[in-house]
């Protein structure tokens, strides 16, 4: 059997390397495709580290050509592609998301049909299912902890060498937009001194012109000597999730995976919205969130502003049962099964349905 993935961004990775591990242990081949860009040297590294057989494209046009010239068994997407119809004609495609956030994208990507999407429970299966009645869903679970559930060694570990271990770790996850993170002052870490602070900032503030302002304050808060800021090479979250002993995000799925840990969780309602998101046009956030958000929201304590987030942190780490019974309950909802076996049950079906 022959796999390809599709690798438009480097941050598709850490849901597909669990995969591509559980093919290798089953004895079956997979390539890597690679899309040209300005991290082509990132991505080089993940390429030798894992020893990856891959090609390198600039854009789908090429990708396709490859692929029909390949004629694989699967190959896997984590977002749309716009040469479905040709790559049917030789190959079986597979859509595999690379997150579980509460925004309304992760229904609407599905509106291109392939022929299977492996999904995260089976409340998100019944929705995708309702929508697109002609299309093949699988629940399987939520691969890319598979290796925190299974114990085994993370991949990209942090140096911390900063850190005193003496010292409770926090973990701040702000998404790209809506975000909080224009709302944080310039000095937080200041306020946060008692505690080592991961910063992960989602990979278009770190790589994007757009989100300059981002990359400023990100750059000024590395300066603190209580502070690791994700480099564009610290891909993955997983890393970060295993680390920290809470977890301050906004609307992130970085919010609901670390939920699915059963570690405390504290959700920023403060965001930072643009002009055309606010007042009359305040229809098109809502528009952008699924409509499971307000149910979402009752797996973390909530910041109504910033000045509430210290005393929040410090409430929550204090006891950080106080939602564990919540947040056990809206896993299955949030990802299906946690039991490290998601991997093993995507390859099981490539491999019945080859």
């Amino acid at each position: 059997m022959n796999i390809i993935f599709d690798t438009q961004s480097l941050y598709y990775l850490p849901q597909y390397i669990p995969v591509y591990k559980e093919l290798c242990r089953n004895g079956i081949k997979s390539k890597f495709v690679f899309y040209k860009n300005s991290h082509e040297h990132l991505i080089q590294r993940v390429i030798d580290d894992y020893d990856l057989e891959h090609i390198w494209v600039n854009e789908q046009q090429q990708s396709i050509a490859y692929y029909e010239n390949e004629k694989a068994d699967w190959v896997f997407f984590a977002n749309s592609f716009c040469y479905l119809d040709r790559l049917h004609k030789v190959s079986k495609s597979a859509q595999l998301g690379h997150g579980i956030g509460p925004k309304s994208s992760y229904y609407t990507k599905s509106s291109q049909a392939m022929t299977v999407r492996f999904v995260e429970g089976q409340y998100r299966l019944n929705r995708l299912k309702s929508m697109y009645p002609n299309d093949e869903f699988v629940d399987v679970g939520f691969c890319k902890l598979d290796p925190i559930f299974n114990k085994e060694k993370i991949d990209g570990t942090l140096e911390l060498t900063n850190f005193d271990n003496k010292k409770q770790t926090i973990l701040y996850a702000p998404t790209f937009y809506p975000s909080s993170l224009e709302l944080f002052p310039e000095n937080w870490p200041e306020h946060f001194g008692d505690y080592n602070i991961l910063i992960k900032p989602h990979y278009f503030s770190i790589s994007k012109e757009r989100y300059k302002k981002h990359l400023k304050l990100l750059d000024h808060w590395s300066t603190y000597p209580n502070v690791y800021l994700a480099k564009v090479e610290d891909y993955s979250l997983v890393p970060f999730l295993d680390k920290a002993d809470l977890l301050i995000s906004d609307a992130s799925s970085a919010l609901f995976e670390f939920a699915l840990l059963n570690k405390p969780v504290i959700w920023c309602d403060f965001l930072k919205l643009r002009w055309g998101y606010k007042g009359i046009f305040s229809y098109r956030f809502k528009k952008r969130m699924d409509q499971d958000y307000g149910e979402y929201a009752n797996v973390a304590i909530h910041a109504k502003k910033y000045k509430n987030l210290k005393k929040l942190v410090e409430q929550q780490l204090a006891e950080p049962e106080s939602l564990a019974n919540i947040r056990l309950s809206l896993s299955e909802k949030l990802a299906g099964k946690m039991d490290g076996k998601a991997s093993n049950r995507i390859v099981q079906y490539l491999m019945k349905n080859k």
